[in-house]
């Protein structure tokens, strides 16, 4: 069974968080087992994880020329995989895959989020007394869950995202061969080599199985609501109002609200109307202004709107939206700034401080994970919970202020609000400070972002201290510090000192 990514992506732990992965020498049934109890769990809702057996880890990373596996390894770890598939309650069936790389084989399992968690594995499948546990993933590391964990665990039954619930409505005619083909080229799957070599509707149903976009029963086999977000032509079908609106002010709708030009609607597959999107605003909306310093060689750059702040919170409002709500996305663009507007709201369990501030936005209960698993392979978003800290990164590079974040306490609706740069309206620019609050470079490992949020919430952090929240060794966490010495600073003595951000 082929994979719906490259192998070198996740061998070099791109696209996929380094928390969904998992790099394992040998066969280690026991330990492995109990990881695949708990990516098939998926208590974070972050889209299940990939082991890869036969790949030694360095230094967090796979160790390059892989070790491999031998054939004979092969042939039997994936016999004696259907005998402990069994073992796994109720049944659960990971996808293993033989991929070949630096001249070896290896092979890759594949665990989605299960539909019908919570699963529980043996504490050690070859034993002859099995236990049963449950087991989730906290960080990089998989735990059993205990107390209040395991009933949150239980409960996440009736909790199933949007995206990935079964639509009867939707039929293989609908599905776009062309779009999904251009998603595999995209992320280099060799699913893509299948529809090349066979056009047929049995070979794209066979593809669109490998991709995890049917559940049901094999009598029954029907899609998942993400296949036609991803993959139709008219999504509208399935989801009325699944599009985006444009309006433009001539000032504001305040000032001006009978002058205006409507664009669009913009409709289509998600990533047709990032990218549709996104080429209005390059031609029509975007400016770079260029100003000449006396003093300097290098002239002032500065746009009215960077483009990367503008995509991630285009990318955002189609994969937060409630797509059961029959209302569009919402793009406002006046005098002084962008406003994005999305149905319903951020959960209610993310703190009211958070939005007002205008930072990160974690929250355990995703509406749609698979479909921001999708944008994810395709570089269009960032990743989990980095959304907002993405766009507040981009303006502040660009000198501009940072964007601010507007719902109600019922949490009805979200309108994220971008300035303009103060340049492009005769004022002042914003000097760009040393440390941005809450910025996540890109180029930073999960870990190393992991770290930064640590610090900034634990002031005066010991390193020990981190180490024991991400379950790692001193070692470890003394290696990220080192590698993060323009964004955090040591405080203090040898012995009694602290970590803290750079401001």
């Amino acid at each position: 069974m082929a994979l719906p990514i490259n192998i070198e992506e996740l061998l070099k732990k791109r696209r996929v968080e380094s928390s969904r992965i998992e790099f394992k020498s040998g066969w280690n049934p026991e330990r492995i087992y109990r990881s695949i109890g708990a990516f098939a769990n998926d208590f974070d809702n972050i889209g299940g994880g990939y082991i890869l057996v036969g790949v030694e880890e360095e230094n967090g990373m796979a160790k390059r020329p892989v070790k491999g596996l031998e054939p004979e390894q092969l042939d039997r770890i994936q016999r004696e995989m259907q005998g402990y598939n069994n073992l796994i309650e109720p049944f659960y069936l990971p996808r293993p895959s033989v991929e070949e790389i630096d001249g070896r084989n290896i092979l890759v399992i594949w665990i989605p989020g299960g539909e019908h968690r919570p699963y529980a594995v043996p504490e050690n499948v070859t034993a002859k007394t099995k236990v049963a546990r449950y087991y989730i993933r906290n960080g990089s590391t998989t735990i059993e869950a205990k107390g209040d964990v395991l009933e949150e665990l239980r409960d996440m039954t009736n909790r199933t995202p949007f995206d990935e619930r079964g639509n009867p409505d939707i039929k293989l005619s609908d599905i776009s061969p062309w779009l999904v083909r251009d998603y595999l080229r995209t992320v280099d799957s060799r699913l893509d080599e299948k529809l090349e070599t066979d056009g047929s509707g049995e070979a794209l149903m066979d593809v669109l199985e490998q991709m995890d976009l049917l559940t049901g029963p094999t009598e029954r086999r029907i899609f998942r609501n993400v296949a036609a977000m991803m993959f139709c032509e008219k999504p509208e079908k399935f989801f009325p109002y699944s599009r985006i609106e444009i309006v433009v002010f001539e000032k504001s709708r305040i000032e001006t609200p009978d002058r205006f030009t409507e664009i669009g609607p913009i409709s289509g597959s998600v990533p047709r109307m990032v990218k549709e999107t996104m080429r209005i605003f390059k031609s029509l909306v975007i400016k770079e202004q260029v100003r000449k310093i006396p003093t300097q060689s290098e002239a002032l750059r500065a746009f009215n709107y960077p483009e990367e702040a503008l995509e991630e919170a285009v990318v955002n409002s189609l994969y937060h939206r409630s797509w059961q709500e029959r209302e569009p996305v919402e793009i406002t663009i006046e005098e002084d700034g962008i406003s994005i507007l999305n149905f319903p709201g951020p959960d209610r369990s993310i703190p009211d401080e958070a939005i007002r501030e205008g930072r990160i936005l974690k929250s355990r209960r995703y509406r749609n994970k698979r479909l921001g698993e999708f944008l994810k392979e395709l570089d269009l978003t960032e990743g989990r919970s980095t959304g907002i800290p993405t766009i507040q990164r981009a303006l502040a590079v660009n000198g501009s202020p940072a964007a601010t974040i507007e719902t109600a306490p019922e949490r009805l609706f979200c309108i994220i609000h971008i300035p303009v740069h103060p340049a492009f309206r005769g004022e002042k620019t914003v000097d760009v400070p040393k440390n941005v609050l809450l910025n996540v470079p890109k180029k930073l490992t999960e870990r190393q972002s992991q770290i930064i949020e640590i610090i900034k919430e634990n002031p005066r952090i010991t390193r020990a201290e981190i180490a024991a929240i991400l379950e790692v060794t001193v070692k470890t966490v003394g290696r990220e510090l080192s590698s993060l010495s323009d964004l955090v600073q040591y405080v203090g003595s040898k012995k009694g000192g602290h970590w803290e951000l750079i401001s």
